[in-house]
Formats: C-alpha cells, structure tokens, sequence
C-alpha cells in the first residue's frame, strides 16, 4: 500500500479537524497565539490601503486582522487548499463588516499570482504543512512587491532548557489527549506534533529566508521559543 504524501495527509487532517480548528489552536497554544499575531502586526506596521495576501489561511482570523488593519481602502486575499477550512472563514467574514476580503482555494506551492502583486505576504502556522518549505518562501518571494514583507508566524523549537524537553512532552502526550477529547480525532492531532517538530528552528528558517533573498530577515521568539516570527524584506532591486 502506498503511503499518502504529506501534502494529501495534511489535507486529510484539516479536511476532519476544521470545525474544532479554532478551539484547538487556542489550546494548543495556551490562549498566547493571539498575541503572538497581534505583537508581529505590530512590527509589521501595515499601512493603511496597502495589499496582501494570507498564504494558508485556514479559517481566516490572520486574514480578516490584517483586512482590518489596511482598511477600507485596502485588500486582503486568504488563500487555503482546505474547502472545509475556507468555509469557517466565509463564515466569519460574512458576520463582519468588511468589503475588503477575499477567500480562495489554491495552493501555497503554486501561488496563482503575477510577481509583484502584494505589499505584505503571511503565513502564520501554515508552512509547517507544506511538502516544501523553500518552494513556498520562494513563490511568497515572488509575489511579493520590491520593498514587500514576507512574515512567518510559526511553532519553533523552543530554545530554553527545560522548557524544551517540556513542550515536546506536551505536545507527545497532552496534546494528542485534548485532540481525542474536543474533537475526537486523536490521529490529526498527533499529525501536528510530527509537523511542529520537524519544522526548522529559528535559525534554520532564517538561512532559508535569506536563501531565497530576502534582505534583511528579522527574527522574534516568543513564550520561550515555542512560537517565532520571520519577517523578510524583498530588496528593492
């Protein structure tokens, strides 16, 4: 029997999970990804009327935030390869006020965008699903305009002593646990440990940044390194 590749397990998972995503997230998390994003917004600094686009949107909330901050002027496209995904975050952005954003199906790997179409590219807890990671930094790259912010919000490796060791046992037994009780799925929730730990440290992810060339490449760890964020600037050429 042939194994499924990452990309149709990945789908597989936020096919099934996607009603309990949000709650989940929240858990997993200890209610800190909300600061985490809001913090890395504000390093950002998005400026009114600008353009971006949400790569692996999943149910929406980095989307609308940022739909939010570059206002009515300004426009936001959510991308995401899950449909039952996208349908939590329709949801949502029908009970808003804004007419300012877009959700679509598509995927990461493949952006279907002219080169130099953005002001501001995210990824947040997203490219650790992706079957390669330096193909989807290279299509953000692209997509990009001169001058743009490719921003990734993301599980690190924690980088604390103790903490370490801790997390990977939270994230090996606790969590699975609170999967199998909130949502009855105890497979996909062990699928997001496999994911977060084999995701390249801050480090790591920042030599790929500049591989691909961003220039400069900004790193910010949070809670001990459990989350970071990567902020890479296009260079104008």
């Amino acid at each position: 029997m042939q194994h499924p590749s990452k990309e149709e397990r990945v789908h597989g998972v936020f096919e099934k999970i996607y009603k309990n995503y949000d709650k989940m997230n929240s858990v997993i998390s200890f209610q800190r990804h909300v600061a985490w994003r809001k913090d890395t917004m504000k390093r950002m600094d998005v400026q009114k009327g600008a353009t971006a686009l949400d790569v692996c949107c999943g149910t929406g909330d980095w989307t609308i935030s940022m739909a939010e901050a570059v206002g009515r002027s300004g426009k936001v496209i959510g991308l995401d390869f899950s449909e039952n995904m996208l349908s939590i975050g329709k949801e949502k952005v029908k009970n808003l006020p804004l007419q300012n954003i877009e959700l679509i199906h598509g995927n990461a790997m493949s952006l279907p965008f002219d080169d130099n179409s953005f002001d501001y590219v995210t990824i947040g807890f997203g490219l650790r699903n992706v079957p390669d990671y330096f193909q989807v930094l290279k299509e953000m790259y692209r997509v990009v305009k001169p001058g743009g912010k490719v921003v990734c919000l993301e599980t690190s490796q924690p980088t604390l002593i103790g903490f370490r060791q801790m997390y990977f046992l939270y994230f090996q037994y606790v969590m699975p646990m609170l999967g199998k009780i909130f949502a009855k799925s105890y497979n996909e929730y062990a699928w997001l440990h496999e994911s977060a730990k084999d995701f390249p440290g801050m480090k790591e992810l920042k030599a790929m940044y500049e591989k691909v060339g961003f220039q400069p490449v900004q790193v910010k760890a949070y809670t001990g390194g459990v989350a970071a964020m990567h902020l890479g600037v296009k260079p104008r050429k």
